[in-house]
């Protein structure tokens, strides 16, 4: 068996799992829970976005072909 034990909850699982939780944090302490977990996941979010992004610029940088450094003009060839 290799599933992974919560895809086979069903509904009544579900609820008894819900009601479990409500008895031991109460009906106060969950609203404040559910705020700590959404900003827990909102920085997540925003962490791997950001390195997302960092990853996706640093390979632009590498596919951009090095530009020529100029070539020095000498006073004397440009005069004769």
């Amino acid at each position: 068996m290799n599933t992974i034990l919560f895809l086979n909850l069903g509904g009544g699982e579900i609820i008894i799992v819900l009601l479990v939780i409500l008895l031991f944090f109460g009906s106060k302490k969950i609203p404040e829970l559910a705020r700590g977990l959404g900003r827990g996941m909102r920085e997540f979010k925003d962490a791997t976005s950001g390195v997302q992004r960092e990853i996706e610029e640093s390979m632009k940088e590498v596919k951009k072909p090095a530009k020529p450094a100029p070539k020095k003009v000498d006073d004397k060839s440009v005069s004769q």
